[in-house]
């Protein structure tokens, strides 16, 4: 089966659902920063503000039951958890973007912090999670409607092809962390998203 770069799902959350979500994240809000920006970057590449929410938030979960939908459906890839177990809340104003970037490659890995026990456990989930993760699936929640900004699309690069992700409210896009993509600059309004990535055990 050859797997799509990209599943995106328009939820038909209802639009007060979606607003539970978006009030849910404004208890962040006062914890919003400028967005960190690689080493070597400038705000050239990158200009957003955001947020940090906890996966043990209630939204985690939803948003898990579409990325693991779309594992299953699509892309078969070895995944355990998000990654540093939290999801980022991301707010664009007028003037800022997110230039082409890759949010994983093969070569990248991370090893997960291990909190040690007096308990032994020699399972064999312990043992993988104790090794080195790579970033293979990234995931995005629309959470403005269309008509509050203009600008601001999620734009992906496949090949020599460009594609933009659908800018439906409560629409969830999931993609491959390899693909290139970006978010081009906001035009006027505001442009607000959950953005999070999903690990796994290093390629192989």
């Amino acid at each position: 089966m050859n797997s799509n770069s990209t599943v995106w799902y328009f939820t038909d959350l209802p639009p007060n659902l979606v607003d539970e979500v978006e009030q849910t994240c404004n208890q962040w809000n006062q914890n919003v920063k400028p967005s960190t920006i690689l080493p070597g970057g400038e705000t050239r590449i990158r200009n957003s503000d955001n947020a940090w929410i906890p996966s043990s938030n209630w939204i985690a979960g939803y948003l898990w039951h579409y990325i693991e939908r779309a594992n299953r459906d699509n892309f078969l890839y070895d995944i355990s958890h998000i990654d540093g177990e939290t999801i980022q809340y991301t707010h664009y104003g007028p003037g800022q973007h997110y230039g082409w970037h890759v949010d994983g490659w093969i070569t990248n890995q991370t090893k997960p912090e291990i909190i040690q026990s007096f308990s032994v456990n020699n399972s064999p989930d312990k043992v993988r999670l104790s090794g080195e993760c790579s970033r293979k699936l990234s995931f995005v929640m629309q959470l403005s409607s269309p008509e509050d900004y203009s600008g601001g699309e999620l734009q992906f690069l496949d090949g020599r092809k460009t594609f933009f992700a659908p800018k439906q409210r409560g629409a969830i896009i999931i993609f491959d962390s390899r693909l290139p993509h970006r978010v081009r600059k906001v035009k006027k309004g505001h442009r607000k998203s959950l953005v999070g990535w999903v690990v796994g055990p290093r390629w192989r």
